[in-house]
């Protein structure tokens, strides 16, 4: 019988995108190269090796207290190799210690273009996404954003069951720090269904670059926010509206009322014709 006592929520969830792979320079490595098989070069390598620095930093120095000191880090990754590859990099800044498991979940791959693509055919199918919508286009033989977000969601359920019957093995006198290393389409749909994000404010949406990652951590009302590790320039930068960011900021210091506030920013999209009240009052 599974104890729900021991639901230990994890203090941050730390999105990232792989490093440099040779076909973020040479467009033409997806004609010869099936997309899962696409490696990293030499800089992804050591933006990799980086940001593992950088991330065991950061995790290290912001947490507090009794299990603070005891944070623990658990992976997720896409099975496609440049991800495996800047995982394997991140790892070495940290210690066995602090590790307590990787797991490779197929649902946080990239977005399917189809099998082998030919440069000149890509680049006049992405030219017509363009014109038809980022989320809705659907690649020949492939995905659209919103096939994405269908297992993405699905992925979303499994790993908060996870959390909530404590698959992970957390002590809990542990912090725990969930980490995924993904794609950046992926992560940017995770985003769009985390935080309920609507098509349009998907569409606005930069990708990350190569190794950014961007930190979720708890905020004083028991809800995850971008507010703590970034700033509001930042996420200006990622192609958030003032909206979203002031909803991030709200998250820091539990000033939103309930996790269904930000449904009331789409309110007069649907129904500004209403009356305030009803008649009867």
């Amino acid at each position: 019988m599974v104890n729900h006592e021991k639901k230990m929520p994890p203090k941050r969830i730390i999105l990232m995108r792989h490093g440099e792979s040779a076909g973020n320079i040479d467009a033409g490595a997806y004609a010869t190269t099936p997309d899962h098989k696409i490696p990293l070069t030499e800089e992804g390598r050591a933006q990799a090796r980086e940001a593992g620095k950088r991330m065991r930093a950061l995790i290290s120095t912001q947490s507090g207290g009794t299990c603070g000191e005891n944070w623990r880090v658990y992976f997720y990754v896409s099975p496609y190799e440049r991800t495996r590859t800047t995982l394997r990099e991140v790892g070495k800044g940290f210690s066995r210690k602090r590790v307590i498991g990787v797991r490779e979940e197929c649902r946080i791959r990239e977005q399917d273009f189809g099998n082998f693509q030919v440069e000149e055919r890509m680049r006049v199918v992405k030219e017509t996404r363009e014109r038809f919508g980022r989320f809705f286009y659907r690649f020949p033989e492939g995905e659209s954003a919103a096939d994405v977000y269908d297992r993405v969601s699905s992925f979303l359920e499994s790993m908060w069951r996870d959390v909530d019957m404590n698959r992970h093995q957390v002590d809990p006198s542990s912090e725990l720090n969930l980490v995924i290393v993904s794609h950046g389409l992926t992560s940017r749909v995770f985003l769009t269904k985390w935080f309920k994000w609507t098509v349009e404010e998907f569409e606005r949406l930069n990708n990350f670059g190569n190794c950014e990652f961007r930190v979720m951590e708890l905020g004083a009302s028991g809800e995850y926010t971008f507010g703590i590790h970034h700033t509001e320039e930042e996420m200006l930068g990622w192609g958030m509206s003032k909206e979203m960011i002031d909803d991030q900021m709200d998250r820091v210091d539990g000033c939103r009322v309930t996790s269904n506030d930000s449904c009331s920013l789409h309110l007069n999209e649907y129904f500004d014709l209403l009356d305030v009240t009803d008649d009867e009052e």
